[in-house]
């Protein structure tokens, strides 16, 4: 097998974003740019991947380091073209691979079996291979002249002839490299333009020079559509979302209205899953086989385990935790807990840094009062247990298997097994009050206390 070298081209400001924060950054489906081609990478087989960065870009350097630990990270101290940004990576190159592919951290779509085509051309023998594409506008792209199926030259369209700029397979930017050669050609290419930068571009004719062939292959313009302001950003996350919609379909679970769902990258549904419209995955979202997703809930870092129902407006919070059957109803959130088989908590609750145990009913309006303005506590429910509407379980606090909690309690001391807790104060009924009140204020008087 022919081992495969990745660089990652991630050095850019991406000013058209108009943020802080570096342009490789920015999310689709809730995963930094970056992190989408370095999955790509990986998943195409790459034995070594190296990702070169701008200057001052620490934050995309710790972003690569989560996503790829053994990835290699060098920096373009100046900007000079994307051959010098390769060359940046000069000491993995000159480790020795069989091909090297080129790639950018700011084109999410590419999917691992396009870095794999791109490399055919050069096991047949090429130099150099090139990924095309066919926009419905051209205007602004490189060209790929080709000449009986080879490829001879990418041509700007600043420099393009009329009969070039009437080409319409264009270019990418990805690029692959046969790894004995790589680093001759980069040598090769040469300053000699209006930018004195150093293009990655010229490597084809410089291959073709020393008279081995350049390949091309086609991709869908979709797939290699980059990411250079917040209107294509919005475009790349409806592609991806519509990819994963389709996974989603493929893979056993009913999207009741698909165009309303929103994934997260690493969202994993299983069959039989129902989600009704409008629900949001974030990050870390993990349903099991037969559960029910209601509309108008959001659920992130969350686990939902097998027939559970969730929703509608409900929200699950990172950390929640929710074993077979579980019901989860409207206006309910959860973070940080764990709800045993069988647990309900169907209306207006929150619960929070809680261990719920097995069949236990929480009543509407229940809160597990988790903070005291400096630290978190955690309450915890055990089996069987019935929990009053209108509960406050002030933590650390701990209601025992089987226990009863009477409606409208506040509960600051722990409940033993099977015992019967009452928290709050003793009705008084003042008959006749209510009639003496009226008059009073009908006749413009202010009331007794």
């Amino acid at each position: 097998m022919r081992s495969l070298l990745v660089i990652v081209l991630a050095a850019g400001e991406g000013t058209r974003m108009l943020s802080s924060r570096p342009k490789v950054l920015h999310a689709v489906a809730g995963k930094p740019m970056v992190s989408h081609v370095l999955d790509a990478a990986l998943a195409a087989g790459a034995a070594r991947v190296a990702v070169v960065i701008g200057p001052d870009h620490d934050a995309v350097a710790a972003e690569v380091r989560r996503a790829a630990p053994e990835a290699a990270v060098f920096v373009q101290a100046e900007r000079r073209g994307t051959a010098h940004a390769v060359l940046a990576a000069r000491e993995v190159l000159a480790e020795g691979f069989d091909d090297v592919v080129v790639m950018y951290g700011d084109t999410p779509l590419v999917r691992p079996e396009t870095v794999n085509a791109l490399r055919a051309p050069l096991a047949d023998g090429a130099a150099v291979a090139v990924l095309g594409f066919r926009p419905e506008n051209p205007f602004g792209y490189g060209r790929l002249v080709t000449r009986d199926g080879e490829l001879v030259a990418i041509r700007e369209e600043k420099d393009a002839s009329t009969e070039e700029r009437a080409i319409g397979l264009c270019n990418a930017g990805l690029m692959a490299f046969d790894g004995r050669a790589v680093l001759r050609i980069l040598d090769s290419i040469s300053d000699a333009n209006s930018k004195k930068e150093f293009y990655l571009t010229d490597a084809v004719e410089i291959a073709r020079a020393e008279g081995r062939s350049a390949g091309v292959i086609e991709a869908a313009s979709e797939e290699v559509a980059g990411v250079n302001s917040r209107v294509q950003l919005a475009e790349a996350e409806a592609i991806f979302q519509a990819r994963l919609r389709l996974g989603a379909l493929e893979g056993g679970a009913t999207l009741v209205a698909p165009e309303t769902v929103f994934f997260s990258a690493d969202t994993r549904l299983g069959r039989d899953v129902i989600v009704e419209p409008n629900v949001v995955f974030g990050p870390g979202v993990t349903v099991e086989d037969g559960a029910t997703i209601r509309a108008f809930s959001h659920v992130e870092g969350a686990h939902v385990g097998k027939g559970a129902i969730v929703g509608p407006f409900a929200r699950l919070r990172p950390g929640a935790e929710l074993g077979q059957g579980v019901h989860v109803g409207n206006f309910v959130e959860i973070k940080a807990s764990d709800l045993a088989p069988g647990v309900k908590v169907n209306h207006l609750s929150y619960v929070g840094d809680s261990s719920v145990g097995a069949n236990t009913n929480i009543g509407a309006g229940t809160i597990t009062c988790n903070y005291d303005g400096f630290r978190k506590h955690r309450t915890t429910i055990g089996a069987n247990a019935f929990i009053g509407t209108n509960t406050l379980l002030v933590a650390p606090v701990a209601v025992g298997d089987g226990a009863y909690i009477g409606t409208g309690s506040v509960i600051t001391e722990n409940v033993p097994d099977e015992a019967l807790a009452i928290a709050r104060a003793r009705q008084v009924n003042k008959p006749g009050w209510a009639a003496r009140l009226r008059e009073r204020l009908s006749a413009g008087l202010a009331p007794k206390k």
